[in-house]
C-alpha cells in the first residue's frame, strides 16, 4: 500500500513538518511517484526498528546525536491530530497474555505461540508459524530495550479487531536486536490494515520507549493489569506536561 506523507504524520504521531524535515534530510525512505513521495509499509517498519541504533565493527552505536523516531520534541504543534487514542488498549484486549512461556529461543517460542493465537485468527498454525518466522528473516522485529513486535509481511488477519497478544518468556531470549538486548517481551501483531498496523507498532515503540513502562513489563503483569496499565498510559497521549 502506498502512504502519503498526511498518512505516515498521522500513523507516527508527529507533523507533516517533521516527515518533509526527514525527507529533506535524507532520514526516512520513501519513493517518488508522479512527482510526489510515497512510502511503503515493509520499508517504514523496518526504518523504525532500525533508526535508533545500527551496528558497526564495536557492537552498536548511535544512529545520530539526535534521536530520530520515536521522537524526544514534546511540542503541541510537533503532534499529529487524530491519533485513535486507544487503539492498543483495545487490540490487546481482543487478544491475550501469556505468561512465563518456556521455550528458549526465538523459533521455538514463535512456533508454541502460534498454537494459541491461530485458534483466535481461524488460520493455520502452521502457516502462521511460517509467515512470522519469514519477516524474522527479512529483519528482526525487536525494538531496543527487550522488546520485540512479530508479525508477518502482509496482512492475514481479516476481522474487524485490530489484535495484539503479549507474551512474557520465563526468562529473556536471544533475538537478534541491534542493541543485543535480549527479549523479555513480545506484542504478536495482528491488524485488519496497513495504517492500523503501522499506527500500533508506533504506539508499541513510544510505549517501549518509557523506563516506567519497561519496569512494568518486566513485572510480567497478567492481562487485567497490563490493561489498565496501557488504557492509563494511553488517555495521556498527547497532553501537555
Amino acid at each position: 500500500m502506498d502512504l502519503k506523507i498526511k498518512d505516515v504524520a498521522e500513523l507516527l504521531s508527529i507533523s507533516e513538518t517533521t516527515v518533509r524535515r526527514w525527507l529533506a534530510d535524507g532520514k526516512i525512505p520513501a519513493y517518488r511517484l508522479n512527482h510526489q513521495y510515497r512510502f511503503s509499509r515493509i520499508e517504514i517498519e523496518n526504518w523504525m526498528m532500525r533508526c535508533k541504533l545500527k551496528p558497526n565493527e564495536e557492537g552498536v552505536s548511535p544512529f545520530e546525536e539526535k534521536q530520530i523516531y520515536p521522537p524526544v520534541d514534546k511540542k503541541a504543534e510537533d503532534k499529529a491530530p487524530g491519533t485513535q487514542q486507544f487503539a492498543l488498549y483495545r487490540a490487546i484486549h481482543q487478544g491475550d497474555v501469556f505468561i512465563d512461556v518456556p521455550q528458549k529461543n526465538k523459533e521455538d517460542l514463535i512456533r508454541a505461540t502460534t498454537q494459541d493465537i491461530a485458534q483466535k485468527l481461524r488460520v493455520d498454525a502452521e502457516i502462521l508459524a511460517e509467515m512470522l518466522l519469514d519477516r524474522e528473516k527479512l529483519m528482526p522485529t525487536a525494538f531496543n530495550h527487550g522488546i520485540a513486535v512479530p508479525h508477518t509481511r502482509d496482512s492475514l488477519h481479516q476481522g474487524p479487531f485490530d489484535l495484539i497478544f503479549i507474551v512474557f518468556p520465563k526468562d529473556p531470549i536471544e533475538y537478534g536486536a541491534l542493541d543485543g538486548q535480549a527479549v523479555h517481551t513480545l506484542f504478536f501483531l495482528f491488524a485488519c490494515s496497513d495504517k492500523a498496523h503501522l499506527h500500533l507498532l508506533s504506539k508499541i515503540a513510544h510505549f517501549s520507549n518509557s523506563e516506567r513502562s519497561l519496569a512494568f513489563l518486566r513485572s510480567r503483569p497478567d492481562k487485567k493489569a497490563l490493561l489498565e496499565y496501557i488504557k492509563e498510559w494511553e488517555s495521556h497521549l498527547g497532553c501537555p506536561e
